[in-house]
């Protein structure tokens, strides 16, 4: 039988994974994009929202420190757990993935804050993914329990991430430009860390200070297609068109500018890096693969063994590396320890059967899968056999959208706790020669 291309499978998968995160860290990505304090006349203002915010204010106190810090203030919220210490930016931690009042006093906060700037201000915005969540400022008409009910409905939906978007932005009083909008006449320099396929800025935290060319007219076809039960309040103001967010024609977002300093495939390529110099090759299948996960498992499982059976489209061994948000639409009679990661791997561990040179890591990289605890899991030859060892079927446990609870069982679990950075999925399968 032939062996994996490694001695130790597991540990080099969790390197692929480690080194995914750390490519992503602010305090490397995002010193090189800061904007030169010394050409601000008037205040600097920082804010922003989203898993990475905090770890993004502390690298710009950092950075500039000694140039202009005295000059700096500001406010970000982030996800609890993930605050990290700053000197003039205020850090507040909020609930992800369902908003809490936490959250929408900060959103308020913040609105003030930019409140009555002048063209000389500048405002750096810092988002990253989780920041729909963490700025939950209802529009008017709308109350924060109608936000949560909107937002366990996305999450149930199976709504891709830009459908899910869409509507948040036309629900919202801060998110599709309007936070910028509120900025003018400063200038607002945006810098995202991307957790989005395709990494379009509209969608990294439903875009706060990025235009938006969507309507509350795509907003409700959503809502339609996916059969969504919405709060009454929700759906009038989306079927009155009042929810309309800020077009690319809006003046007061001319002077805005946005830049990417860390997305997804800058992660799988460090990856990618790692694997090769360990002498494996490694293989890039996407960065923005989305769809049910469960079905992107069984995807990836077919082409796992056609690499390990027949060579093709590359030879083994080799690492198969991916990105991009799966998405999980709640099957179970029973509430499951869901997670779109650990049901991706074990959607590929059953499509696998066992496969004996076929290993495999998925994993979220802000270190929480879903609402759990866990960044995402581990599958190996031997995952089929041992779950049904301790009494498990993993068919039965993929119905009940039950993967953490799966991996748990089986010792499998990867665990990160808070990375403080967050460029979506991660998933990494090891095929030997």
């Amino acid at each position: 039988m032939s062996t994996p291309p490694a001695a130790d499978p597991r540990a080099l998968l969790r390197r692929l994974f480690d080194a995914a995160i750390a490519s992503a860290q602010p305090t490397l990505c995002l010193p090189p994009h800061l904007p030169d304090p010394a050409q601000v006349r008037g205040r600097i203002l920082v804010i922003g929202a989203g898993k990475a915010s905090a770890a993004m204010a502390q690298a710009v106190e950092r950075h500039w420190r000694g140039l202009a810090l005295e000059r700096v203030s500001g406010l970000v919220v982030t996800r609890y757990g993930y605050a990290v210490p700053c000197e003039r930016i205020e850090i507040v931690e909020a609930a992800h993935p369902v908003p809490d009042a936490a959250g929408q006093a900060a959103a308020r906060r913040m609105l003030q804050l930019v409140h009555g700037l002048s063209a000389d201000d500048l405002v750096l915005c810092l988002i990253s993914g989780g920041g729909s969540a963490l700025l939950p400022l209802p529009a008017p008409g709308l109350t924060l329990e109608d936000k949560q009910a909107v937002n366990r409905a996305l999450l149930a939906s199976g709504a891709t991430i830009t459908e899910m978007n869409c509507v948040r932005r036309h629900l919202s009083a801060i998110k599709g430009g309007r936070l910028a909008a509120a900025c003018h006449p400063a200038r607002v320099h945006t810098l995202l860390i991307s957790d989005v396929p395709g990494d379009r800025p509209t969608d990294i935290a439903s875009g706060p200070t990025v235009a938006d060319p969507s309507t509350c007219a795509d907003a409700l076809a959503i809502v339609r297609r996916f059969g969504m039960s919405l709060p009454a309040a929700a759906l009038a103001l989306l079927e009155s068109g009042a929810g309309e967010s800020v077009k690319p024609d809006d003046p007061r977002l001319a002077g805005a500018r946005t830049q990417i300093v860390a997305a997804p495939q800058m992660a799988l390529e460090a990856a990618a890096r790692v694997a090769r110099e360990a002498g494996i090759d490694a293989h890039i299948l996407g960065d923005a693969l989305e769809g049910e996960a469960r079905d992107v498992g069984t995807v990836l499982a077919g082409i796992a063994r056609q690499v390990a059976e027949r060579g093709q489209p590359f030879r083994a061994p080799c690492v198969l590396l991916s990105g991009g948000e799966t998405t999980v639409t709640l099957r179970g009679t029973t509430a499951g320890r869901g997670g779109r990661n650990v049901e991706c791997l074990l959607s590929l561990a059953i499509a696998l059967e066992g496969h004996p040179r076929v290993h495999a890591l998925a994993g979220d990289t802000d270190g929480v899968d879903g609402a759990e605890e866990f960044a995402g899991a581990i599958a190996t030859p031997a995952t089929r056999a041992r779950a049904w060892a301790l009494g498990m079927k993993p068919k039965d446990q993929l119905a009940a959208n039950n993967g953490h609870g799966f991996f748990h069982a089986l010792g499998d679990s990867v665990i990160t706790g808070p990375t403080l950075t967050n460029v979506n999925d991660f998933r990494a399968i090891l095929v030997g020669g």
